[in-house]
Parts: C-alpha cells; structure tokens; sequence
C-alpha cells in the first residue's frame, strides 16, 4: 500500500542517568533529504542513524531533531583542568602581591576559558549511545506508522476519484459518435447548398472522401483507449505495495494528455465541459500524488 511522505513521530525516553526525546517530521520532496538537529558531541553517530532512516523512507524532506538532557555528569566525558587553574591563581597572586594589591580571582572568567576544559574522548557513552538508538527507532516507529495511515486515507480518496473519472471518460465515449453524425450531416449540408448554389455536379465519391477526413479528424478512439488504460495502471499502483509516487505522477501527465486531446479534437460544447470536469478532478488527482512516497 502506497504511503504518504507527510508524517510525525515521537519518542520519549527516561532513565537515572539521561532523559531524551526525538522527534520526526517530513513532508513531499522530490529526493530524500534528511536534516538533523542534535547537540555537536553526537555528530559522530549521525551517519549510522542515517542509513537506518533511510531503510524506512526513499523520498521526501525529514527533519530529525533530538531534544537531549544528561543528568550524570561523568556521562559527559568533560574534566576541569585543575592543575592549571591553579597554577593561573598563584601566578596571578604573586602579580597581585609586588603590586601591594588583595587578588580576588574571577571564577566566571576562569570557568569560560575553554583551555581549561578537556573533552575526555570523541564517542559518547556506549550505554547513552544505545539508548538514543533505540529512542530514534522508536519515533521511526511512530513516524512510519502515521505515513502509513494517511497513505490509506489517500489510496481510498484517489480510488474514488478514479470512479469519477471512469464516468466522465464514458460519457465522453457515448457522446464522441452523437458529435460525428452530427458533423457529418452539417457537412453534408454544407456540400450540397454550395453545389446547387454554383450549379456544379454533385459527386458522391468526393463527398465520401470529405466525410472519411472528417471522421478521421473527428476521431478519438485511440485517445478513449489509452485513457482507459491509463486509469487501470492508476487504480493497479495504487493497489501495489512498492513506491508508487513517481509513477503515479507521470500516470497522472499522460492522462491529463490524452484527455486534453479528446477535447481539442471533438470541438464539442458539451464534451468541453465534460473535458473541464475531467481535468478538474484529475488536478486533485494529482496534488494528492504529490504526497504519496
């Protein structure tokens, strides 16, 4: 069953040493584009996060945001240097002493001296790492789920706009032979007042010639067929379990030509109309295609 490109998911995860919450949202792309929102420490699990988000989507804009709280700091990996804040202190008391001044040390100063501090190691804690995997897959879940749903919702929408676009089609087809015999008898008509209005000898053959064009042009069987055919292959992906978006989008342009065809050629108030209708419903067609994976 096609599914829809739009979709949300969540996941919220609560232990002693970390709490983390990841949510998932996407909307209708042309190529999978997935963009992260994370703290900088973690952008060494990003490629491997990414390649399990691709194993559950291939087009589409998704945005990955982690919201990240730790509540044990020896989870962080970070270590004051204390040694040399305190050898900064006694240097700065010696200066502090030959001047004859009282040194009184600024610790927000020295706490925002990024020298200071030391990044113990690039990886994060294994047990911090594989619970954030977890709570990804877990808003994967969700996510997938809710794209899922709405794909049914529009399988089910389309499907009866199919219908409608079936009826429309067949009222063009009865009404197509009407427009041809009418056509034919004003031609006809035509003919013949020309001919007695010159005093020319009337010919069957060149009448028949003239009608046989006359159909020709008028005729849009083929058209009928191939539009047919190509509401049966939509109705068909629509009923198959691959990624249907692109096909169903480039099924949706060759009908939208075939029924426009069927328009210009039959030159027909009333088919006009029905040719309006067609590409009216067709167009809501395909901006619910635009949303289907």
């Amino acid at each position: 069953m096609p599914v829809s490109m739009t979709g949300f998911g969540r996941f919220e995860t609560n232990e002693d040493a970390w709490t983390h919450v990841w949510e998932i949202k996407s909307v209708n792309g042309r190529y999978l584009d997935v963009k992260w929102r994370m703290p900088g420490y973690l952008r060494g699990l990003e490629n491997g996060w990414e390649r399990i988000v691709r194993t559950h989507a291939s087009r589409g804009r998704v945005d990955v945001s982690l919201n990240l709280e730790v509540l044990d700091s020896g989870i962080l990996g970070m270590t004051f240097n204390e040694t040399m804040a305190k050898a900064m202190f006694e240097q700065l008391e010696k200066l502090a002493v030959s001047r004859g001044e009282v040194f009184t040390p600024d610790y927000n100063r020295v706490l925002a001296m990024p020298s200071l501090w030391r990044d113990n190691g690039s990886e994060p804690d294994p047990g911090l790492a594989e619970s954030l995997t977890r709570g990804l897959e877990g808003a994967l879940k969700e996510w997938v789920a809710a794209r899922a749903q709405e794909g049914e919702a529009m399988v089910a929408d389309l499907t009866v706009r199919i219908e409608t676009l079936r009826e429309l089609a067949g009222k063009i087809a009865v009404r197509i032979p009407d427009i041809l015999e009418e056509k034919k008898a004003n031609l006809r008509q035509r003919i013949t007042d020309m001919l007695d209005s010159t005093g020319a000898e009337f010919s069957e053959d060149r009448m028949l010639q003239e009608v046989a064009y006359l159909t020709d042009k008028l005729d849009v069987s083929e058209e009928l067929t191939r539009l047919e055919v190509h509401l049966d292959r939509l109705a068909e992906t629509l009923a198959g379990n691959e990624d249907a978006g692109k096909k169903l989008d480039f099924l949706c342009q060759e009908t939208f030509r075939e029924i426009n065809t069927c328009g210009n050629k039959a030159n027909d108030a009333e088919v006009s109309k029905l040719v309006v209708d067609f590409k009216a419903e067709l167009e809501r067609c395909r901006e619910q295609v635009q949303n289907i994976e």
